[in-house]
């Protein structure tokens, strides 16, 4: 496996500040790790751009700047909280470079607190996803979008997922993708995810999401299924990844979950950073 971890985002301007947050986490809990940033997006500023490269370099890191035509999937559906870019980690196999063999994608709201080196080198077993469910107490989302889109297995949430590219070029095609947007574009809640689920959730091993995808709303439902076990100690001990799925996100005002505190503190680091370059 490579030395190096290659870390993919796909965003729009929106969420470069929540971009450099999580990547300032990244850092700090990844000591002597070297990440390559692959940033495919659409119309991001060269200012914008610019500001993101000078905290990287101030990590010894490189950013890669993968802009995609503005035509590419001009008929899928988006909505305001999910723009056209959340298309683009499904087809990112055909968009990076083919000496990219694998890629670790993150969503821009997370905070990684402990290392990913065990993440990256995971052994897929010949799957071309690792990915994480968010069953809950009951399983009921999982029973719920396999009634909506057909499927039998979990249903996979996309905001953490370890991606073997030699296997995606060959498999995911942005014709099935239309195809499937035009077929279900009346029941798609997250479409990228629910695409990725409907088409490729066949292909995903499951990883464990208290540790690689854990949802920092349902704190409450992790420690009572764990009978008490997955408290705040243990969480910070042995959770690498937090992922602030739904609203409000941690840096609104009116945000005031049990991780929070936590995310406005890596915020800070991040404005000590931005102020010294």
């Amino acid at each position: 496996m490579n030395d190096e971890i290659d870390i993919l985002v796909t965003l729009d301007e929106n969420y470069m500040e929540p971009l450099k947050v999580m990547l300032t986490s990244l850092y700090y809990n990844n000591p002597g790790e070297t990440f390559n940033i692959w940033l495919i997006h659409q119309a991001i500023s060269r200012e914008k751009l610019l500001e993101l490269n000078k905290i990287l370099n101030s990590f010894n890191w490189k950013l890669y700047n993968e802009k995609i035509d503005a035509k590419l999937l001009d008929g899928a559906p988006t909505l305001e909280r999910y723009p056209k870019e959340m298309y683009f980690r499904l087809l990112c196999g055909q968009i990076l470079p083919k000496s990219v063999k694998r890629v670790l994608y993150l969503d821009p709201d997370i905070l990684v607190i402990n290392p990913l080196r065990e993440l990256w080198d995971l052994d897929l077993e010949g799957s071309m996803i690792g990915a994480a469910t968010h069953t809950g107490m009951t399983n009921l989302t999982t029973e719920i979008n396999s009634l909506r889109l057909g499927t039998d297995h979990g249903y996979y949430n996309s905001g953490v997922m370890v991606i073997d590219l030699e296997i995606a070029r060959s498999t995911i095609k942005l014709q099935d993708i239309d195809d499937a947007i035009n077929k279900y574009n009346a029941f798609l809640i997250l479409p990228d995810q629910d695409i990725l689920n409907y088409l490729y959730g066949k292909y995903i091993k499951e990883i464990p999401e208290e540790i690689w995808n854990y949802d920092s709303r349902k704190y409450f439902s992790y420690y009572t299924k764990s009978f008490k076990k997955h408290n705040l100690q243990w969480v910070m001990e042995n959770t690498s990844i937090l992922h602030f799925c739904g609203r409000p996100k941690p840096w609104d005002p009116k945000s005031d979950g049990k991780f929070t505190a936590l995310y406005l503190h890596y915020q800070k680091f991040l404005k000590r950073i931005s102020e010294n370059l």
